[in-house]
């Protein structure tokens, strides 16, 4: 029987505690979180929410202010307030909430911390010093690590991979052309290579060092690069740099001046005004240091402008201070007015005036910045098969990232406004343009899958690719399917083949860009739902056995970022409200809405929704490199669990267990 207004869930036997959530219940989680996600709305119609990385950010911002003596002493003591707060148990910083110690945060946030002015005997610091020199010491942080220490003079520039300038002269189809590479590698790399082949120092103005961080004199390290390979191509292209060391030194100063000036011609097409370069932060610090390098006065419009990008980033709380790694509008917005949406439809959804309001002030604002000329900065990112005129952005005026593409469709969509139906059509071309020969779909580029860059010394961080994934791929034909093109079958069916190729033993799918296993398995099932795909297929049995298997004892899902690093799929020691929901609407994707697992996650959901409408959620929930670099999307915790109750009330209040679109 199907559930209505006044029914109940009822849930096995075995599960007494949370045996029956009243259909009312629901209906006030939903009508709460609406009201708590429409205050969130900015007044010019987007959402945007914090999106926090590790101490690595807030770190480099304190030493950049410290590199142009600009320094800001207030902030910088909130910033120290935030960086000893989230110092973990083990001495050291993590790269997530719980997550183990990381040598590289850990170099960067004492680095800072001594900067700030923190007494090296302080505890906090003689932990965090103890931890580093007992994981073999500074000498042993990461390439982006060393990079930073070289410009403070912490190390020699030899302590660093040789990246010379002159790869931004060669072709693109060489293979250590920076074409090969993923357009964020572009926009980090091109600066970093000015900086190299330049080599400033640091002002800093506090005369600030860290030698006690070293196990072993930097001028007596023989061997910077150790390690660890993925492969023998990594030893051998670790005996590639020790033969180009030598051969640097030949390359006459015209060919220098002129590569510089190459790089200079890449970056400052791209600059993206108060977005900055990349809009990501390693890219516009880069960009803010070499023009300084160059001599460029501060005062110059585009030093100036490329400073105010990367201040926008910061985060004023009270009492402390973050600095983001970038900033997602065009996601949040997107994301948060397609739980907007779904609220309000069925037969008992939310319809006040207000809402319809708030949603058309959303698709004008993302309708405002969707990219119209693929030409200057963009014109790297043109697909093979697609007009020119295209596309939509999920940070402000960038090409669509992450997992983004066509991140605003559903407001666009599903808001009615003939005037979205030329916005939708672009989207459609870009995104059909932009699918790989395999099938798949990357975040930014086409076919970025010349693996063995991966392992050459720079790479230590493995991630200076855009090959195509699963969630992307996913995203992608849930937006083509909805938007129902009789032509664009090919195109889907040849998503599908990947996906299906893609899914793991367990019958989960990796999610490259959101943590981790439930994110990609969720994404997956949504786009099959979206283009057609039976029920019972046997790739979706397994995909729903696994998320069966992976719910936890309190009717949620939880995900460790650890599970990039090998831990196993799925698996936690607490429940989160976004992973929930990425759980649930998957199952009910897939016609499930009345499954028992179904019905406990809603209990969850329901059971730690706070008196103001929204949810808590502190580990981290998506990721930027595996390994490297993870994030926590503040709004995820708010506008996913409304979208799956929702989507569930919609679906008991209409007599109906199938969803008529993805996501």
């Amino acid at each position: 029987m199907m559930a209505n207004a006044t029914d109940t869930i009822e849930l096995p036997p075995s599960r007494a505690a949370d045996r029956i959530v009243p259909m009312t219940d629901i209906d006030q989680a939903v009508d709460a979180a609406h009201a708590a996600l429409g205050r969130r709305q900015q007044d010019d119609g987007h959402w945007v929410f914090e999106l926090e990385a590790d101490a690595t950010i807030p770190a480099e911002y304190v030493l950049l202010e410290h590199y142009l003596d600009r320094i800001d002493p207030a902030l910088e003591e909130r910033i120290g307030v935030y960086l000893r707060r989230i110092q973990g148990d083990h001495g050291g910083w993590p790269l997530y909430h719980g997550g183990k110690f990381d040598v590289s945060a850990t170099v960067k946030a004492y680095f800072a911390l001594k900067a700030i002015g923190d007494d090296i005997d302080a505890p906090h610091m003689a932990r965090a010093r103890a931890a580093i020199l007992d994981h073999g010491g500074a000498e042993r942080s990461n390439v982006f690590t060393r990079f930073q220490l070289a410009l403070f003079g912490e190390v020699p520039w030899h302590a660093t991979p040789v990246m010379p300038v002159e790869l931004m002269l060669l072709p693109r189809k060489a293979l250590f052309s920076v074409w090969n590479m993923s357009y964020w590698s572009r926009t980090v790399i091109a600066p970093l290579l000015v900086l190299a082949a330049l080599r400033p120092r640091a002002i800093n103005p506090r005369d600030v060092h860290v030698p006690e961080l070293f196990v072993t004199p930097p001028d007596q390290v023989r061997d910077w690069i150790r390690g660890p390979y993925r492969s023998q191509l990594g030893r051998l292209f670790k005996y590639v740099d020790i033969a180009l060391r030598p051969a640097e030194r030949l390359i006459p100063d015209a060919t220098r001046q002129r590569a510089i000036k190459a790089a200079v011609d890449f970056i400052e097409p791209r600059l993206n005004g108060e977005d900055g370069l990349g809009a990501i932060y390693p890219a516009m610090a880069n960009t803010v240091m070499m023009y300084r390098a160059l001599g460029v006065p501060d005062s110059d419009p585009r030093a100036a402008t490329a400073w105010e990008a990367v201040r926008r980033l910061l985060v004023e709380l009270d009492g402390e201070a973050y600095c983001q790694p970038c900033v997602s509008p065009i996601w949040d917005t997107g994301l948060a007015g397609h739980a907007m949406i779904e609220a309000a439809s069925g037969p008992k959804g939310i319809r006040p005036e207000d809402t319809k309001k708030k949603l058309a002030a959303a698709a004008e604002w993302l309708r405002e910045r969707q990219i119209l000329n693929g030409e200057g900065r963009l014109g790297d990112q043109l697909p093979r098969r697609a007009p020119r005129r295209l596309g939509l952005p999920v940070q402000q005026r960038l090409l669509p990232r992450r997992g983004r593409h066509g991140s605003g469709r559903h407001v666009l969509h599903r808001e009615g406004d003939p005037a979205n139906d030329e916005a939708l059509e672009r989207a459609r071309q870009w995104i059909i343009g932009m699918q790989s020969s395999n099938g798949g779909w990357g975040a930014f580029d086409i076919d970025n899958n010349l693996d063995f860059l991966n392992h050459i010394p720079f790479a230590d961080h493995g991630a200076l690719l855009d090959p195509p994934t699963a969630d992307v791929t996913a995203r992608c034909i849930s937006f083509l399917a909805q938007l129902g093109h009789p032509e664009d079958r090919p195109v889907i069916e040849r998503g599908i083949a990947y996906l299906r190729t893609d899914q793991e033993r367990e019958g989960c799918w990796f999610g490259r860009w959101g943590t981790n296993y439930i994110y990609g398995t969720w994404s997956v099932l949504c786009a099959y739902n979206a283009a057609g795909v039976a029920h019972d297929d046997p790739s979706v049995v397994r995909a729903v056995d696994w998320l069966r298997s992976v719910q936890r004892e309190d009717g949620g899902w939880g995900e460790d970022c650890a599970s990039y690093e090998g831990a196993t799929p799925g698996i936690y020691t607490e429940s989160l409200p976004s992973q929930t929901a990425w759980a649930v609407l998957g199952l009910m994707a897939v016609g499930l809405r009345d499954d028992p697992a179904v019905m406990r996650g809603m209990a969850y959901l329901t059971r730690t929704q706070k008196d103001d409408g929204e949810w808590d959620e502190e580990p981290y929930n998506a990721v930027g490199f595996p390994k490297v670099f993870y994030l926590r999307y503040h709004g995820y915790r708010q506008f996913f669990p409304l979208l799956a109750l929702s989507r569930y009330r919609n679906l008991a209040s209409s007599n109906s267990r199938h969803v008529a679109f993805g996501f």
